[in-house]
């Protein structure tokens, strides 16, 4: 009996490690094809602009490659500095996710702790507003923007926020119904008021939550050419988008080496700052979705 129960342990632990398997292969050959249109990018960047269009998918060889020339003239290209474009796309993804952050977090916390019909209302709301497609609204928000003065690098990360809080209320409303009531009492005991509460014992505890909204919110901002391009003043503030996009000559004449180039040099920060985080995002995703 016992050489039998080894021999039925050893077949399922074998069934076990063939599946295993079998699934690490089909998830690495899905990674490989999403990972192959980055590649076909960075491939690109290197490459003559008449190389770009005639053999995309060729590797880089003596007669098409042109080495830093891409980077170098989509960098110089126009009266408009780079740099410059860097700068405002930096300044609206910073202060857009953390204006989401700090006030998704908030309410969040109001809602789930609340339990109030106008409070669930609200959170309702919150996450009907993730399947109103933007195309529906971008000519009213447009104008409406120019009215209030919302059309600069400064104040766009307060349109951001309505758009980006949908999602964020949703994941963190989720997390803080998981964390015991206890907590908070027991700080209210020791005298702390409310927004003492909030940020010396709750928002610490959000930490994995935090991580994976700002990687999400990040890559949504970082990456966003039609908000910017209909809100700001395109003559004077240029985000990396829409400097890619005017990349252009003339009789819609475009230089794909430089483009390409452009944007490699765009999806870095993104896929630098994703790797750093990554570990946080299956723990905020799922206690943000599915506790509570």
């Amino acid at each position: 009996m016992a050489k039998e129960s080894k021999k039925y342990r050893s077949k399922g632990f074998s069934a076990d490690r063939k599946q295993k398997n079998a699934l690490t292969g089909f998830f690495t050959a899905i990674s490989i094809i999403y990972l192959l249109p980055i590649a076909i990018v960075i491939m690109n960047s290197f490459k003559a602009n008449g190389a770009v269009s005639t053999k995309t998918f060729a590797w880089p060889t003596a007669d098409t490659f042109v080495g830093w020339a891409n980077y170098i003239k989509g960098m110089t290209f126009g009266n408009y500095p780079f740099m410059k474009s860097v700068f405002f796309s930096f300044v609206i993804t910073v202060l857009s996710v953390a204006l989401i952050l700090l006030c998704t977090s908030m309410a969040a916390w109001y809602i789930s702790r609340v339990g109030s019909k106008l409070s669930n209302l609200v959170y309702y709301l919150c996450v009907f507003s993730m399947v109103v497609p933007f195309q529906m609204v971008m000519y009213t928000l447009s104008r409406t923007a120019d009215r209030l003065k919302l059309n600069t690098p400064w104040t766009i990360p307060i349109v951001y926020l309505g758009f980006g809080a949908g999602l964020a209320v949703f994941m963190f409303a989720g997390f803080i119904r998981s964390i015991p009531l206890e907590i908070e009492e027991a700080a209210a005991i020791d005298g702390c008021g409310p927004l003492g509460t909030f940020f010396k014992v709750v928002l610490p505890m959000l930490k994995p939550t935090l991580i994976s909204v700002g990687v999400l919110e990040i890559m949504w901002v970082w990456n966003d050419y039609l908000l910017p391009y209909l809100v700001l003043d395109t003559n004077t503030y240029m985000t990396i988008p829409i400097h890619i996009q005017y990349l252009q000559g003339s009789y819609g004449h475009t230089d794909m080496g430089a483009t390409m180039a452009l944007i490699t040099l765009s999806i870095i920060p993104v896929i630098v700052f994703y790797l750093s985080c990554q570990k946080y995002i299956i723990k905020g995703v799922a206690a943000g979705a599915v506790k509570g």
